[in-house]
Order: C-alpha cells, then structure tokens, then sequence
C-alpha cells in the first residue's frame, strides 16, 4: 500500500511539473505579445488621440469658417441690394442724365503750351 501511495504522489508531482512548464510557457508568449502587441496598441492609441485632437481644431476651424462666409454672404446680399436701388434710382432719372455723350457732343479739350522762345528754336 505504501508503494501504490508514493507511487500516486510520484505521479502526480510530475503531472504538477508539466503543468507549471506548460503555465511558464505560456506566461513568457503572453508577455512577449504583451510587448509586441501591447507596444502596437500603445502607439496606435496614441495615434488615434492624436487624431481626435486634429479632428476637433479642424472642426473648430470649419465652424469660424463657415460664420465667416456667412457673414461676408450677408454683406454680399446686403451690397447687392444696395446696388440695385441705385440702378433703379439711376434708371428713373431723366434720359439725358444717364445717356452716354456721343462723338459730336463730346467737349473739345484744349492744352496750353508755353510759349517757344527764338534763342530755343535755334539751338
């Protein structure tokens, strides 16, 4: 009986050895991924907060932006209609006002020269 027990512990030392070998293997992949993949996972998260925070000045920027051009469109429209009450303030003005002046009507223009002394002509 003594020899079937120690032979049973024996056994079953040896079943806890190849257990803990398998547990060790294990454990030293699980921490070699751990740094390779982890190390991956670590850049990649930085990355992607990187990219959060470029996302939200991009948006920021396209917001201002977009208040901008809808300021300036205001301005544009207001402008705009500005410029069509003046056309029509100038088209109900008198015709002659606004019509363009024609070849025989145009004002002659005349340009004063000094007078050319006779010691200047001669030299």
């Amino acid at each position: 009986m003594d020899l079937i027990s120690d032979l049973m512990l024996g056994l079953g030392s040896l079943g806890a050895a190849a257990y803990c070998y398998v547990l060790a293997r294990r454990l030293k992949r699980f921490s070699t991924l751990e740094t390779e993949m982890g190390g991956a996972i670590a850049v990649l998260s930085a990355q992607v907060d990187d990219m959060t925070r470029a996302l939200n000045r991009a948006q920021a920027a396209a917001r201002e932006n977009a208040d901008r051009l809808e300021t300036l469109t205001l301005r544009a429209e207001a402008a705009a209609a500005g410029l069509t009450a003046a056309e029509q303030a100038h088209a109900a003005r008198a015709p002659y006002e606004g019509a363009p002046m024609s070849d025989t009507s145009r004002r002659l223009r005349f340009v004063r020269r000094r007078p050319v002394e006779a010691d200047e002509v001669l030299t």
